[in-house]
């Protein structure tokens, strides 16, 4: 018999996602509209999440995503009707919708293997628009969002583990195994958010990322801010900012591997030079890894994160980056994301900035994609001050503020 989770889990977990996750920790409020979508495979969790806005006095909108029609999509479809989009049916989308909860669950990991990576990166270009009308709203204030996992069995045998053992990975993660999983997580938010002030206060300049597998130099540029424990992912322990892309020099491995559009890629290397990658290899879907390179600006960097080993309670591989990402494990991990970089990590108000603004600060924000690549190995980082002495703000998997 095929281990599933308790509906007590799962009603813990949904109302984690709205409870607290949403307005970033404080939860949807009475009369919002919020935005559901759970693909077929994780049914099971589609009920408690609506009951749950329900009970917040909110409006559930669902979206109910049928198995098994992605792959048929891609095989049947022109060019032309892969680039379609509904502009005005998703901009209202965007306009109606106060919040928005995504599940990531798949049934077959590797659905869209063998699937053109232009095609798939077509879709993405194409739907660019809606990205950046929620974006939008969301730097406005007006608009949150969280995304969640929901194992499947085609995820745990990805992950080499049995359905039990990667609902465990879950529940251990997001906090279920707790009476109150709220509550803890409010905790580790406040502890988080006790680090990220001492980072924004210490007015860094640079990092130097050093290890046995790298060695990255990283401008942080001007008005920028580290965040994170808002609530935009669960879990989330990682801590981040968006660095001045052209100061980005040297190399990095990557021990964790890389899931893209159904195909996994090993052993990623990247060399940068000036802010742009110069050069990529991989083991494994090596072609991939270079396609994605290709799409505009994504060669460039738009975020660097550290998670701190003492919050994440993730020891395993999970083959998604939602929770590969937040690893905990010896020396907790950090990860850098190829593309768009996050607004959030401006020091003032987004909505004032105008794009020249935004180039001349050295935010890479002019890409279609963002693809987190995670790495576990054991690497000390050294911030340069605004004044010029230098100092070690994280080692062994820990921040050292």
């Amino acid at each position: 018999m095929i281990y599933s989770p308790s509906q007590t889990i799962l009603q813990k977990y949904a109302d984690v996602l709205i409870k607290f996750a949403l307005w970033s920790g404080k939860g949807m409020k009475e009369g919002e509209k919020v935005f559901i979508q759970v693909p077929e495979c994780a049914k099971p969790i589609l009920k408690p999440l609506m009951l749950s806005v329900l009970e917040q006095g909110g409006h559930p909108l669902i979206n109910y995503i049928p198995n098994d029609i992605k792959r048929a999509f891609f095989d049947n479809a022109t060019m032309k009707q892969i680039e379609y989009m509904p502009k005005k049916y998703m901009l209202e989308r965007v306009n109606e919708c106060d919040h928005f909860v995504g599940i990531i669950a798949e049934k077959d990991k590797h659905e869209l293997e063998g699937v053109g990576s232009k095609k798939i990166l077509a879709q993405n270009i194409a739907s660019k628009f809606f990205r950046d009308a929620r974006n939008t709203k969301e730097y406005a204030g007006k608009l949150t969002w969280t995304l969640a996992l929901y194992g499947t069995p085609a995820m745990a045998k990805e992950a080499k583990m049995t359905m039990k053992d990667y609902w465990k990975q879950i529940e251990k993660a997001c906090f279920l195994d707790y009476k109150d999983p709220i509550a803890k997580w409010r905790r580790v938010v406040k502890k988080q958010k006790e680090i990220i002030n001492k980072l924004n206060r210490m007015q860094l300049n640079s990092l130097h990322i050093k290890g046995k597998t790298v060695d990255l130099k990283i401008l942080l540029g001007a008005k920028r801010k580290w965040v994170g424990g808002s609530g935009r992912n669960i879990p989330s322990f990682e801590i981040f900012t968006s660095p001045d892309w052209s100061g980005s020099n040297g190399w990095v491995k990557f021990d964790q591997p890389l899931f893209l559009y159904g195909n996994l890629i090993t052993d990623i290397e990247l060399e940068f030079k000036n802010g742009v990658v110069v050069r990529s290899s991989a083991s494994k879907n090596e072609k991939l890894l270079k396609n994605m390179i290709k799409v505009k600006n994504a060669d460039k960097i738009g975020e660097f994160s550290l998670t701190d080993k003492r919050f994440s309670r993730i020891t395993k591989f999970m083959a998604e980056t939602l929770f590969d990402e937040n690893v905990g494990g010896r020396y907790g991990n950090f990860h850098i994301a190829l593309g768009m970089a996050y607004k959030d990590t401006f020091d003032g108000n987004p909505k004032n900035v105008k794009k020249s603004e935004w180039e001349k600060l050295g935010y890479n924000l002019d890409t279609v994609l963002h693809t987190d690549i995670m790495s576990t190995t054991d690497r000390t980082v050294t911030a340069r001050l605004a004044n010029g002495k230098e100092k070690v703000i994280y080692e062994k998997g820990m921040f050292c503020l």
